[in-house]
């Protein structure tokens, strides 16, 4: 006799329990629709750029200083024109390694880091080169800081970030590439020393920064998928007097 009440007391408590508690129960043990991607932003990532911008506008700032007299300007020289081409491939740089080696994270989002990133920088770049507006080696305007560097290190930096853990020589191929764009535009008379280095500070800058503004925002919309997902199917024990069963239920 105890023993039927205490059945009958179990499957009452079964019954009456809300159908939320073992919706959000199960929930936790189903596959979720959207990943969670854990990203621990380290602060002295920020210590490269911020130097580099530091040299480049202490030289843009002492006159006389734009070269620190590292080298002497020629007048004329045959212009090498691979650098505006280079400038928006190595954005896609990313992309390309890829193809040869193990990123850290997909492409959609490399493509969403990409897209955020630039447009940082070019918010950056744009506002210092308009209001700074200083003069260029061969007489043109709006010289600080150079967009085709801040470009090619952006680039250059996303491949590093997302490949200094599975293979060094990708990671850093890059850099090459956005050292070799930084010395065209100084030999194509297009920049002085200052304005390359501060392009590569900001363009560096910019991967930081979207990285440390991507990844919590993508993961607050993957809960909210996930929390959606696991709310529209419920599955559940289901008990009367001809035995027992399995609840399954799932709303489009």
């Amino acid at each position: 006799m105890r023993i039927s009440i205490l059945i009958v007391a179990l499957l009452m408590i079964i019954r009456l329990s809300p159908v939320e508690g073992q919706n959000e129960a199960v929930s936790d043990s189903l596959p979720q629709k959207m990943s969670i991607i854990e990203y621990k932003f380290n602060p002295k990532h920020l210590i490269l750029p911020a130097s580099l911008i530091t040299v480049g506008v202490v030289g843009t700032a002492i006159d006389g200083m734009n070269d620190f007299h590292l080298f002497s300007r020629k007048s004329d020289v045959k212009k090498i024109r691979v650098d505006d081409y280079l400038e928006w491939g190595m954005l896609g740089w990313v992309f390309v390694c890829d193809l040869m080696g193990k990123e850290k994270h997909n492409w959609v989002d490399q493509l969403f880091l990409v897209t955020m990133a630039e447009g940082m920088n070019a918010v950056m770049t744009r506002a210092l080169k308009y209001s700074v507006n200083e003069t260029r080696p061969d007489g043109g305007p709006y010289s600080f800081p150079s967009g085709h560097t801040a470009n090619a290190f952006l680039g250059a930096h996303i491949a590093y970030k997302e490949f200094k853990d599975s293979s060094p020589v990708l990671a850093y191929s890059g850099y090459a590439i956005a050292l070799f764009v930084a010395g065209s535009r100084l030999y194509n008379n297009r920049h002085w020393v200052a304005d390359v280095v501060a392009g590569a500070g900001f363009g560096i800058l910019s991967v930081e920064l979207a990285y440390l503004t991507y990844f919590p925002i993508r993961n607050a919309i993957a809960r909210k998928v996930n929390r959606k997902a696991a709310k529209n199917m419920v599955i559940a024990p289901t008990f009367n007097e001809r035995g027992g069963g399995l609840y399954f239920s799932y709303s489009f």
